[in-house]
């Protein structure tokens, strides 16, 4: 198993989230690939979190819900970078 990115993270540049969304579903186009991706209330609050600036997972700890846990971000993070939002800051 590969070990988690601990550094900072940041959206990807020129990403300009445009989202909408009710309960835990939204909507968030990709403006930078044309994808829109549905996405659950954590990873919204990860990504707005994420448009202030970079953060490493340890700020972004307890963001998802007071359970979350370590291995919780960096799946989170590794799927938002799958979908081409995130980086490595």
């Amino acid at each position: 198993m590969l070990q988690a990115f601990r550094g900072a993270w940041r959206l990807v540049p020129g990403q300009a989230l445009l989202h909408c969304g009710a309960d835990d579903e939204h909507l968030v186009f990709n403006n930078l690939s044309g994808d829109t991706h549905l996405l659950d209330t954590p990873a919204m609050k990860v990504l707005r979190a994420l448009q202030a600036g970079p953060l490493t997972p340890a700020d972004l700890h307890g963001l998802c819900g007071e359970t979350d846990e370590p291995e919780d971000i960096d799946a989170l993070l590794a799927e938002l970078q799958h979908l081409m939002l995130v980086q490595p800051a």
